[in-house]
């Protein structure tokens, strides 16, 4: 967290906090949710300003109760999760890196939802990786330990438990893929996609 930051919350320990106002999309992208958007259930703008989106970046963390936020100034700006708390790329140089910024160093857990997204887990980090980034990401995924094509995903992904032992390989370990529900994800992992008011 940027000393600027834990300066002014220290001047000003008693801000409101602010919830609905920011979001963050299934592709890694802020965006900024105005009145309209709040109001229509919208995604909102997305925020392309670099040095803002550096600064949300390095400000970006959660509270006990699993609401991320961004730490503006002396302020929280709670954040709606579209996906999860982070949404994770695989770059050019076969590198999975965090919309933060971030390399995802280690992956200790792996899971793939019933609509087919991959789903990155080290420590407290839970990721989902970015749709676009599903098709390249298929080399990496064996099935009994053959390449696992499209059919072959498919075929899991009707019986999990029948088809055999799905693995990303990864810096020359076999993780073991496990099935899981989208919806569970939140009470999974422990992170509210819309944070609310604590009450009052």
């Amino acid at each position: 967290m940027d000393d600027i930051v834990k300066q002014a919350m220290a001047k000003w320990p008693k801000v409101p906090h602010c919830f609905g106002w920011l979001g963050l999309d299934a592709r890694g992208g802020w965006r900024m949710r105005d009145e309209r958007a709040q109001t229509l259930g919208l995604a909102g703008d997305r925020i392309t300003n670099p040095a803002l989106l550096a600064f949300i970046n390095r400000n970006y963390t959660h509270d006990d109760a699993g609401r991320w936020y961004f730490q503006n100034g002396p302020q929280r700006v709670y954040v709606n999760l579209e996906a999860t708390p982070y949404i994770v790329h695989l770059d050019p140089g076969q590198r999975f890196v965090l919309h933060t910024g971030e390399t995802l160093a280690a992956i200790e857990q792996a899971w793939l939802t019933d609509a087919g997204q991959l789903l990155l887990k080290n420590g407290e980090i839970v990721a989902l990786l970015d749709d676009r980034d599903i098709a390249p990401s298929l080399p990496l995924l064996r099935l009994n330990g053959a390449p696992a094509g499209d059919d072959a995903l498919l075929g899991w992904l009707a019986s999990p438990s029948d088809s055999g032992a799905l693995t990303l390989e990864w810096h020359g370990a076999a993780i073991g893929i496990e099935f899981i529900a989208g919806p569970s994800l939140p009470a999974r992992f422990g992170f509210q996609p819309e944070p609310r008011p604590d009450p009052a």
